[in-house]
């Protein structure tokens, strides 16, 4: 089984082009923080990707530098002959599947971007219902006994 999860940042803007047929091909990079941390070792992997068709197409027009995403695909080997004649050994994720791994706001207040201050105050239909400072949401007391599941 050739099955691979990966979660990380794109290290910069995807490639995107569009081959036979108007077959859009996709490639950008990943940074995977390594869990644990060795003094004097790299603190993340890269790896590089490629992705096909729809999902390329997602990548193009949602992903940049920076994003936070979860990659599903396989490994394979990207190996080949350089114009020297040495032969040269890699790897590449083909991506299945992609995911956004944090919210917009996430993604807009880690690139240093500031976020704006205050905003609109929430409306009364809204109360309850508005993002705690944690990223969920905040259930007003009493509502479990309207849940059917609770």
């Amino acid at each position: 089984m050739n099955r691979v999860i990966l979660m990380g940042r794109l290290t910069r803007d995807p490639e995107v082009r569009y081959g036979a047929n108007e077959m859009a091909i996709a490639r950008f990079s990943i940074a995977v923080d390594r869990r644990f941390k060795r003094e004097g070792q790299p603190e993340a992997d890269f790896f590089n990707c490629t992705a096909f068709r729809k999902t390329a197409e997602f990548i193009e027009k949602y992903l940049k530098k920076g994003t936070k995403v979860v990659v599903e695909g396989q490994v394979q080997n990207d190996n080949y002959t350089n114009k020297d004649g040495q032969k040269v050994y890699g790897t590449v994720i083909m991506v299945d599947n992609i995911e956004f791994a944090e919210s917009k706001a996430a993604s807009a207040s880690s690139s240093s971007a500031p976020l704006p201050a205050g905003g609109p105050a929430p409306s009364s239909a809204d109360a309850g219902a508005a993002p705690a400072g944690d990223g969920f949401m905040s259930i007003p007391d009493g509502v479990d006994d309207e849940l059917p599941f609770a």
